[in-house]
């Protein structure tokens, strides 16, 4: 099988592996990094499950091999939170508005919806349902995690 050598920083670490040469960036964390809140839905990057944010913007890992990640930042739910150990603001949005039920979809959702917020594109319902178009929950009727989206941080036009 071939392999290669693979320098990534994954929550602000710089780790270096050999790794299989087909190895997925979501296998690569999950199973050689222990990272398992990276969650794999559909293996085919439609769910969202998988979502993790490279270099600040939000990827499916399934699809993506871990070679591409190379030289790069990679950010999983498990570096999302603040060293300090206080909770992303939308994390905290989350659990406010009560926006997780199962929890398979939560990574990848506050993923999704953290990058969006770090680039200043959440205002409304509408822009949360722009930024979440790519993950899919199979157990909620989204309201409460467009509202947790829209209401983080007190950007949103529901709290102005």
């Amino acid at each position: 099988m071939n392999t290669l050598s693979l320098t990534v920083t994954v929550n602000g670490k710089v780790i270096n592996r050999e790794i299989p040469a087909d190895r997925t960036l979501l296998r690569f964390l999950r199973e050689d990094l222990g990272l398992t809140g990276t969650k794999e839905g559909c293996g085919e990057g439609e769910c969202g499950a998988c979502t993790v944010l490279l270099d600040g913007k939000p990827v499916c890992s399934c699809i993506m091999l871990a070679a591409q990640a190379d030289g790069h930042s990679v950010t999983t739910i498990e570096g999302l939170a603040y060293p300090d150990g206080r909770l992303h603001p939308v994390q905290e949005a989350f659990i406010r508005a009560g926006a997780v039920q199962c929890g398979f979809c939560t990574p990848g959702m506050v993923l999704a919806a953290a990058a969006a917020l770090e680039a200043g594109t959440l205002r409304s319902h509408e822009d949360a349902k722009v930024a979440l178009a790519g993950n899919l929950c199979r157990c909620t009727g989204y309201a409460k995690i467009f509202d947790a989206v829209v209401g983080k941080g007190g950007q949103g036009e529901e709290s102005r």
